[in-house]
């Protein structure tokens, strides 16, 4: 994994594999590749011991996923976990080979999308099943092809590149949330409710919650590899796999992080919004009472009694005045140093 090294191509590229075949080629570990045909696999695998063939397909067909059992000799209960694209993240031996379903992601029109890929791993192939929502392994292929002691480690170095290629396929994604949650920030400190944001910030935590579901996963999977003794990883493609497990684990406290934050931002803007509506009735409250003064003073005098005090005075209408005001003031300046008004 250090020192590259051109890939030489045969001439002949048969190019009569269905659409949904995306990769089919074969690997010397001299660092040939040679594309080939679904139905040259078997051929080319009982030529020569050097040579390991690696497929990528994505949402075959069932005739193409039968095809490539009969080529590789693949289990039927992988085969049937393939056919179904709703499986959770694991791994699982078939004698000398391994069965490993991971979930992608990837962020299209600001939403994320999930997919899954299932991963055959055998001493001389690797096939990969891509469905739903994930980004072409090309660049795990050219990098792979790229360097010459990855072609040595046959099979178990290819899984290493998709693996590294999935789960920094993640580190974008999580970015983006964090970016969308500082741009939120101004909002979320709003006085003022908006359920947008609300909704916005429900929607993030929801997506983030789905992401933490695919990255975790990866962690007890990559674990599995670093030690696993089938023969299908040496021990210095291992040590590959343990780089990789740490990102896994990285992206996955990222996330933890920021789904508490997500739920703190929304505490924080509810409990605002709260606090400020209180504010908004301890006024109400204070201007009520202000009014509530005067209305009771004159309520008095607007009962139909002959004998009441003043009625007759001179001076009466406007010490009501006078009496009315004073309070008023008193009142006023009682709920201002109360912080009411």
């Amino acid at each position: 994994m250090s020192t590259p090294a051109p890939i030489q191509t045969h001439a002949e590229s048969p190019r009569s594999n269905p659409q949904c075949v995306v990769n089919c080629a074969a690997y010397e570990r001299g660092g040939k590749r040679r594309e080939i045909t679904l139905d040259e696999i078997s051929e080319v695998l009982a030529k020569d011991d050097d040579t390991f063939v690696w497929v990528g397909v994505y949402e075959p067909e069932d005739f193409i996923l039968d095809k490539l059992q009969e080529e590789f000799s693949l289990h039927d209960l992988a085969i049937e976990d393939a056919r179904n694209a709703h499986q959770r993240p694991k791994i699982e031996t078939y004698g000398n080979s391994l069965f490993i379903v991971v979930h992608t992601a990837q962020s299209v029109d600001s939403h994320i999308r999930f997919g899954e890929t299932h991963i055959f791993v055998g001493p001389r192939y690797l096939v990969t099943v891509r469905h739903g929502a994930s980004t072409s392994y090309a660049p795990a292929r050219a990098r792979y092809e790229r360097d010459a002691d990855d072609l040595a480690h046959g099979p178990g170095a290819a899984l290493y590149t998709v693996l590294d290629l999935i789960v920094d396929n993640f580190q974008p994604i999580v970015q983006e949330f964090s970016q969308d949650l500082n741009e939120l920030e101004q909002d979320i400190f709003a006085e003022e409710f908006r359920s947008e944001t609300v909704k916005h910030l429900y929607d993030l935590k929801r997506e983030l919650t789905r992401l933490r579901m695919a990255v975790s996963p990866l962690q007890d999977i990559l674990g599995q590899l670093t030690r696993a003794r089938t023969g299908l990883i040496d021990e210095e493609s291992q040590l590959y796999f343990r780089d990789v497990l740490d990102h896994a684990v990285r992206l996955n406290e990222t996330t933890d992080t920021l789904r508490e934050m997500l739920t703190a931002a929304m505490s924080v803007n509810l409990s605002l919004v709260t606090i400020h509506q209180g504010e908004v009735v301890k006024r109400l409250a204070g201007w009520a009472a202000l009014l509530a003064a005067p209305t009771l003073i004159t309520s008095w005098y607007g009962m139909n009694f002959s004998h009441m005090p003043e009625l007759e005075g001179r001076w009466s209408y406007p010490a009501m005045i006078v009496l009315v005001a004073v309070v008023c003031v008193v009142l006023y300046v009682l709920l201002r140093r109360a912080k009411w008004l």
